[in-house]
């Protein structure tokens, strides 16, 4: 009830607060006045009659308040006994009156002989009375709240009071919503006839909307928060005050406004102080959002536009809508949920039909669709799997999965769930591979059989190899081997290719492919990643070169990963990390890692950061190739990894194994890993990294056992992977740890002689083998070599190592300046690859003497070419290869080091590395990078 209190803060009322004044000073004088405040819900009415209320009663007026109700709408007389009781009338006969006739059982409340309507005519000129006799003693305000509730009774006795108040000190004011299409208007046609005063309250401006935020915010505020208030709630003080509370409450600063539950319960508070008709059109316009309008709206309504004009402009006024759509999403949100669950499933199954019926979107319909949660319309099914496609490629997986989910348990065409049912794994897979199976298992044997199409068939035999099923793929490969279109064609040599060169798993026994002819062939016009396949196929064909890496790289960036692309983007990205083009490798599956993050693809990210780290491994980047390779692993559950796990897990091995963390690899080794990942390449790489482990533990047998499985393995595999998975150089590894030197050299010779064509490392690797298994007299050439193609490479552990093994053959050979030469060299590679160095320090440098401090300056004397001369000859390259490796003819080479003979004091070349050591000439390492 409204009573005078304690005086509230208003805003940007000033000039209704002062016409209200007025009107109380004209009362004062003696003159009767009547004033009408108007108003939507919230915008203030109940503010301004407190506070116009606390000041007329410090002035000296008697306060008769009341606020109307609608429950009390059908009680005669409620609302003025409310005022009666408010002020202690001090009229015992006309309370009574009153008393009797809001009393609902009429017989036992009427006087002998009176009837109801006698009563009820007394009471009304008993309490008119009872406030003129008051009016004698001092001021008197009359104040009713939400007067568009008053009970008939109570306003002919405010009628009849207005007819005497003309010379009387009686102010009367009514507060009520100005909404004309209430069933009881605010102001009946009698008390309009009256003279009175109108005051209409408008929203608040945007800077009274910034002065509720200033009085309430411990702080000065962001720029602009004024504004943002002002838009969600076009300035509706109730609405500005609902988002605050809301705001502050979750801890946030004013400046931001969010919407929660206070900013919703005065949304539906609104609502239900309306008529029901109106709620429903609300219903309406929630659900229809942006494709709202006064002909949508009507038809869904059942009502006339004009009704439906008419409840937006009310709404509009009061903050809600802005045209025909609400404000804020809150608010929309509040309206459909206060619906019963069988009036949502109605007005969503209804909008949906309309909405199909009316053009819009497949996303929109979609979303009436799952709200309903039924579908009976027939051209249900198809709408929702344009839907799913469409948030695919937007990337919002739950509700793509929540179309496809709905669309199969209406469906009845077999066709249609097939291909809803590989949509729906394919959605899925991208953030959790075993979550497919179950929608892709139950076509195996349409797949088997070659009943399924070709473009859903693809994805079952991608899922069959991600999860092993080799044998199976092949069955299912076999039964498409007929004539096909084009795009089939291409569609089936690509998942070849993928079984081939993704998972090692090789072909029947006599089918090979031409990858050139392959990639040649005309693309399907459908098919967007026909680039990206003909540029694979080139570079797996043997043709590296710096164009057809480039051109390998902008189908990458162009394309980017897809559900169906995945395994050759990684087969590229891996290629061109083999072809000695490892750091554009790195920044690509960078900048397509950046991708599947910005897209929330769970399973892109995996994968291609299982290819950053062993992208990493091959640059000797051991660090970096642990985080990634952990990292990546973390991503999914082994049941996802599948037997993919094999590559995260081989090069997380690898890494440990070489930062000397064996306990680590030991707990990665401790994982179970499914059988099936043995009969793909995946297991092959795990084997080799764990028989890596062995040999670095001191488990040489054990290593060996693990090298020759692989190289059982891969004898029936792929031929073309054999440079890529150098099984054979492991071995003599393994053989020469154990004494056979002769066995190592014969393993290390068979790999050199296997078909190359793609990169540097695995020779160079092999080389630095064959060389521990050589003659000292033929070692350090083959290493020089080895080298030589690792600083084409870019692996800079496996640099640091053959550095040392050169440096320890020059310390056997006695040259022991030309040896400490290399063991620095060693040292540098391994600091940067950030592992123990590989020599020991008695080779790392020489003592510093009184010569080296004096001769220190020399390096200085000698130019840029001069140090990249010296530092080459210094490790015994002759001048030919010099000019071969630093791009200038044989003569400017003698040219320079001639110079530096003369500039270094050196009489012979042999002295050459002393004098290197002597006068810290920069290492060949930095002349090389320089």
């Amino acid at each position: 009830m409204l009573t005078a209190g304690a005086i509230m803060r208003l805003f940007d009322r000033h000039e209704e607060l002062e016409a209200l004044s007025e009107a109380f000073a004209d009362c004062v004088g003696g003159t009767g006045q009547l004033v009408i405040i108007s108003g939507g819900p919230g915008s203030g009415k109940t503010e301004l009659l407190h506070e116009f209320a606390n000041r007329a009663v410090g002035a000296g007026a008697l306060l008769l308040a009341a606020t109307a109700s609608l429950t009390e709408r059908l009680r005669p007389m409620s609302t003025v006994g409310h005022l009666l009781h408010s002020g202690e009338v001090a009229a015992p006969e006309a309370l009574d009156h009153v008393t009797r006739c809001r009393t609902t059982d009429s017989a036992a409340s009427a006087a002998p002989g009176q009837d109801r309507a006698t009563r009820i005519a007394r009471a009304v000129q008993d309490a008119g009375q009872a406030v003129l006799d008051l009016a004698d003693e001092r001021p008197v305000v009359v104040a009713v709240d939400d007067c568009h509730y008053m009970d008939g009774e109570s306003l002919q006795t405010l009628l009849g009071l207005l007819r005497r108040i003309r010379t009387r000190r009686i102010l009367v004011v009514c507060a009520g919503w100005e909404q004309s299409g209430l069933a009881h208007p605010l102001v009946h046609t009698d008390l309009l006839r009256r003279p009175h005063r109108r005051v209409r309250l408008a929203p608040l401006s945007e800077q009274g909307v910034a002065l509720i935020l200033a009085a309430r915010s411990p702080g000065p505020l962001p720029d602009g928060a004024g504004a943002a208030y002002h838009r969600m709630t076009a300035g509706n003080p109730a609405l500005v005050h609902a988002l605050l509370d809301d705001t502050t409450r979750l801890g946030a600063e004013p400046g931001a406004p969010v919407a929660s539950g206070g900013y919703r319960q005065a949304v539906l508070a609104f609502l239900h102080r309306a008529e029901p008709g109106h709620l429903r059109i609300a219903g309406v316009l929630a659900a229809l959002g942006d494709l709202a309008s006064a002909r949508t709206t009507a038809l869904l309504a059942e009502v006339p536009p004009d009704a439906v004009r008419h409840v937006a402009e009310g709404l509009g006024s009061i903050g809600l809508l802005d045209g025909y759509r609400f404000r804020h999403p809150a608010a929309a949100a509040a309206v459909l949920g206060d619906l019963g669950p069988a009036d949502s499933a109605r007005l969503h199954g209804a909008t949906a039909r309309l909405l199909y019926l009316e053009g819009a979107p497949p996303a929109d319909v979609a979303g009436h669709l799952l709200a309903a949660g039924e579908v009976t319309e027939p051209w249900g099914p198809s709408v929702l799997r344009l839907a799913a496609e469409q948030e695919l490629a937007e990337d919002d997986i739950e509700q793509a999965t929540a179309c496809l989910g709905l669309a199969l348990r209406v469906c009845e065409d077999q066709r249609e769930r097939e291909a809803l049912s590989v949509t729906l794994a394919r959605a899925v897979w991208r953030v959790n591979p075993a979550a497919a199976g179950p929608h892709l298992v139950p076509l195996y044997d349409a797949a088997r059989t070659g009943t399924l199409a070709v473009e859903e068939t693809a994805t079952v035999l991608r899922h069959m190899l991600w999860q092993g099923d080799t044998e199976l793929a092949a069955e299912t490969a076999a039964a498409y081997t007929g004539s096909r279109t084009v795009a089939d064609t291409h569609a089936l040599a690509e998942i070849d290719f993928v079984r081939n060169w993704f998972y090692g798993v090789p072909r029947p026994a006599g089918q090979r492919v031409d990858l050139a002819r392959v990639a040649a062939l005309e693309p399907a016009a459908t098919d967007r990643a026909a680039g990206l396949w003909a540029k694979v196929a080139m570079l797996a064909g043997g043709v590296v070169t710096d164009e057809s890496v480039a051109r390998a790289v902008e189908a990458l960036q162009t394309h980017g990963p897809s559900d169906l692309r995945l395994e050759l983007s990684t087969i590229s990205l891996l290629l061109i990390a083999h072809a000695d083009r490892a750091a554009t490798a790195a920044e690509a599956c960078e900048a397509m890692l950046a991708e599947a993050g910005r897209r929330g693809a769970t399973t892109w990210q995996a994968v291609l950061g299982a290819v950053r780290a062993e992208i990493a491994l091959l640059q000797g980047d051991v660090e970096t190739a642990a985080a990634k390779a952990t990292e990546a692993l973390a991503l999914l559950h082994p049941q996802g990894w599948g037997v993919l796990a094999g590559l995260p897990l081989a090069t997380a091995l690898s890494a440990y194994t070489a930062m000397g963390r064996h306990e680590a690899a030991a707990g990665l080794l401790a994982r179970k890993v499914p059988d099936r990942m043995f009969q793909t390449g995946f297991g092959v790489q795990y084997l080799r990294a764990r028989g890596h482990h062995y040999l670095a533990t001191g488990r040489a047998f054990a290593a060996l056992n693990d090298f020759e499985t692989c190289g059982q393995l891969m004898r029936d595999r792929n031929p073309d992977l054999q440079e890529l998975i150098p099984w054979r150089t492991d071995l003599a590894r393994a053989n020469l740890r154990i004494g056979k030197a002769r066995v190592a050299k014969e393993w290390a010779q068979k790999q050199l002689k296997v078909r190359g064509g793609i990169g540097s490392r695995t020779r160079a690797i092999t080389l630095r083998v064959l060389a521990g298994a050589s003659q000292l007299r033929h070692r350090t050439a083959l290493l020089r070599e080895a080298i030589d193609l690792l600083q084409i490479c870019g692996d800079r552990l496996e640099l640091a190592l053959a550095y040392a093994d050169l440096s320890a053959a020059h310390y056997e050979l006695g040259e022991y300046a030309r040896a400490r030469l290399l063991a620095r060299q060693a040292a540098q590679e391994a600091e940067v690859c950030r592992i123990e160095s590989p020599v020991g320090n008695r080779l790392e440098r020489a003592e510093p003497t009184e010569a080296t401090a004096a001769g220190a300056g020399a390096a200085a004397t000698l130019s840029d070419a001069e140090c990249r001369v010296a530092a080459l000859a210094a490790l015994g390259y002759t001048n030919r290869e010099i000019s071969s490796r630093i791009h200038v003819t044989i003569s400017t080479v003698e040219q320079h080091l001639t110079r530096v003979y003369r500039k270094l004091n050196v009489a012979s070349r042999t002295e050459l590395p002393s004098k290197v050591i002597e006068h810290r000439i920069p290492t060949v390492s930095e002349a090389v990078r320089q």
